[in-house]
């Protein structure tokens, strides 16, 4: 294949473009703000269940002391209501006698009642706090996740202006090599990662090979606009005044 020592050389700024839009790719498929995000979100799915159940607990507690606050205001009604028939005067000796011992009765289970209320009451408080702090980890999560995302965004912001001046780039130097010549390089871009590479000091610039003496040898006697391949990796070997031949 033949192909103007010029239009070889900027084979080299081809494949300088497509490098870079090979780095961009790779560092959008690998930003660690992505495993960065990803593990906030769980840890933000793991603290808002946390805060649901913290929610939840207080919730029934907070029943639980109500329906408890409306049992002792039922003892103490039904002990006014015995007192006042006793104040009264109209019991007899033994509805007093009955009343003496309702009342006994009605004091000791208003004081069971008062010590689970307390119980309960304390409980609740304990869960009041337990929301407040879960709902205070589900906000940093929250404000780690805006973060990170923001990060995120802005590195592939900086990601996607690189490649659209790299994309024009590339759109401004294709069409001036032959066809030939660039399915080539496409292809062993393709399957290399790289296409082209300077030839400097019997190394390929494409695979960071030395070439043996025989090839070298090839190369020095080939005509300017042979288009030579390196025997190692197939790119283009381009040649130049650093190429030491």
């Amino acid at each position: 294949m033949k192909a103007d020592p010029s239009l070889q050389r900027e084979l080299l700024d081809l494949a300088e473009v497509d490098a870079e839009l090979a780095r961009v790719a790779h560092r959008r498929r690998n930003l660690p703000e992505l495993a960065e995000i990803e593990g906030i979100e769980k840890t933000l799915r793991d603290k808002r269940d946390a805060l649901v159940n913290a929610q939840t607990s207080a919730s029934d507690l907070e029943r639980e002391v109500t329906r408890q606050e409306r049992e002792v205001e039922s003892v103490r009604a039904r002990a006014d209501r015995d007192r006042k028939l006793m104040e009264s005067g109209s019991a007899g000796a033994k509805q007093l006698t009955e009343l003496e011992h309702e009342l006994e009765t009605l004091s000791r289970r208003q004081q069971v009642l008062e010590d689970d209320q307390l119980e309960l009451m304390e409980r609740r408080e304990a869960a009041d706090i337990e929301v407040q702090r879960a709902a205070a980890e589900v906000d940093k999560a929250e404000q780690d996740l805006e973060d990170a995302v923001t990060r995120r965004d802005e590195v592939l912001a900086d990601l996607n202006a690189t490649q659209a001046r790299r994309d024009a780039d590339r759109a401004a130097l294709v069409p001036k090599f032959p066809e030939a010549l660039l399915k080539t390089y496409n292809r062993v871009r393709e399957q290399r990662g790289i296409g082209a590479g300077l030839l400097r000091s019997r190394q390929c610039g494409a695979c960071k090979l030395e070439l043996d003496r025989s090839q070298l040898s090839d190369i020095k006697n080939a005509a300017e606009d042979d288009v030579i391949t390196c025997e190692n990796c197939g790119a283009i070997l381009v040649r130049t005044g650093e190429s030491g031949l």
